[in-house]
């Protein structure tokens, strides 16, 4: 019986590398989504450059500002991949050496599933911002009152991200750290 718990507890450690299938995944969708943005934006610049050289007829500020918020909200999904795939091969996996030995605080050096959750909540919080932003450049008012809904949501969003920076503020003041931490 002895025997048979060391085999399947030896089974269930190295399951851990299972982990490994998310983390490679993550990097390659991080990988995809980073060459897709700085298309995105390499298309924008040559357009601008296509335009005020008249070579143009698309006016470019119908489209322009959407279009690199839309590439930025991408590179912040791609930032999520990266550290969810950094974060969960530190946690189950093994500490990264590049980042244990060095001295900055680095989002890569998750020691956690609360800072890796923290971490990717205030990355996709900050998309959601940038996305709603998007959203509101291409807006249209119709009545008066859809001004007021704007500014409802602009007001519930800088609550959210008061309240997230003062949950932030106090686990970081918990933890013993007065310093800033690289997000």
């Amino acid at each position: 019986m002895k025997k048979l718990e060391i085999i399947f507890e030896k089974i269930l450690w190295n399951s851990r590398f299972l982990v490994l299938i998310a983390v490679v995944s993550s990097l390659l969708g991080s990988l995809v989504l980073f060459i897709v943005g700085t298309m995105d934006i390499l298309k924008m610049a040559r357009m601008a450059f296509d335009y005020y050289l008249g070579r143009s007829d698309h006016d470019i500020h119908d489209f322009i500002v959407t279009d690199i918020i839309l590439a930025i909200d991408i590179y912040l999904v791609s930032v999520v991949l990266l550290i969810f795939g950094a974060g969960a091969y530190r946690l189950f996996i093994s500490p990264i050496d590049e980042s244990e030995g060095s001295s900055i605080s680095h989002p890569f050096n998750i020691q956690t599933f609360d800072e890796l959750k923290d971490k990717i909540v205030r990355v996709v919080i900050l998309a959601v911002i940038i996305e709603f932003f998007r959203a509101v450049v291409d807006i249209q008012f119709s009545t008066p009152l859809d001004a007021i809904y704007l500014a409802l949501s602009v007001l519930a969003l800088a609550a959210s991200v008061y309240l997230m920076n003062i949950n932030h503020d106090k686990r970081r003041i918990e933890k013993g750290d007065s310093g800033s931490s690289s997000q």
